[in-house]
């Protein structure tokens, strides 16, 4: 059983724990991730970490409430426990020859929460960071004094415009690369569609890009082979291999086609938790009973 030490909802969407896993917290590194499962016969889900605490053995994820098991996670209050916490997992970042180097890091949406400790590492071994970071509006905008505190350049943008800033992150970063800005590397993490416009933008540059595939991973472990993906023309797995791979390489057709095969099923099981927990707050505490009206 792993305790839930603090909780901050980030905005409507998304929120952020800390959980307590000590032997976790000494060992991840960047780009790693864990396993957790809510309760004992909870589906294993894993999620990128974002950030630890190694002396008070706490362990940092941020989550969109989007399905049956981060709408139940989320729930959670400080004090509670989760079935299981398991981690680190996965090949870290490769960053450590960026010390002095120029790099571009991307986020998209909740992506950004994975690009945050990519940044803050960069930062600490002294690389010059641009951090980009998109959103679709305004209010889903997350961590931006974090972001702002680990890199050299923080530029904002969002599909509507509501923070003054209308585009996207291509916008951004082809604005950069066309004003004279050097590259040695841009990490992009964010959905499917913007990593793969990130990648033929850099690709007449010959710029080197690195991209994290974790938002096609299930069960983290490479059994289940729903996290395949054709990189260079060999088959990889995202959990095992990755998640990080060079974006130049991987077929995003094919890796969008795949993640496209259980939309219906994940709508279908957002609908029936969302009734569940609109009857549990309909739910009289004294009898047991559901009201109506």
């Amino acid at each position: 059983m792993n305790k839930i030490v603090s909780r901050a909802v980030l905005n409507s969407e998304t929120v952020m724990l800390d959980i307590e896993a000590p032997y976790v917290a000494r060992k991840a590194l960047p780009g790693q991730f864990i396993i957790f499962r809510v309760d004992e016969g909870g589906e294993r889900v894993p999620l990128t970490v974002a950030g630890t605490d190694p002396e008070k053995g706490t362990v940092k994820i941020i989550f969109q409430m989007v399905g049956k098991s981060t709408m139940q996670l989320g729930r959670k209050q400080v004090g509670e426990t989760i079935a299981s916490f398991v981690g680190p997992l996965g090949r870290p970042s490769e960053l450590e020859h960026l010390t002095g180097k120029k790099v571009a890091v991307i986020g998209g949406g909740l992506g950004t929460a994975i690009a945050y400790p990519q940044a803050s590492y960069l930062h600490e071994i002294g690389a010059h960071v641009d951090f980009i970071a998109g959103f679709r509006t305004k209010d889903l905008i997350i961590l931006e004094e974090e972001m702002r505190a680990v890199s050299d350049n923080l530029y904002l943008t969002t599909d509507d415009g509501s923070n003054g800033n209308k585009g996207f992150v291509t916008d951004i970063l082809k604005n950069l690369i066309e004003a004279g800005e050097k590259y040695d590397l841009v990490l992009a993490i964010g959905p499917l569609v913007m990593m793969r416009a990130v990648a033929n933008l850099t690709r007449p540059y010959e710029i080197n890009t690195i991209v994290s595939m974790n938002t096609i991973m299930v069960d983290g472990t490479g059994m289940c082979g729903c996290c395949r993906l054709t990189v260079g023309g060999e088959i990889k797995f995202s959990c095992v291999d990755g998640p990080d791979f060079d974006a130049h390489k991987v077929d995003f057709d094919e890796a969008i086609r795949r993640s496209k095969a259980y939309v219906e099923q994940e709508a279908y099981d957002r609908e029936k938790e969302k009734e569940k927990q609109k009857e549990e707050s309909h739910r009289c505490r004294l009898t047991g009973e559901v009201r109506h009206g």
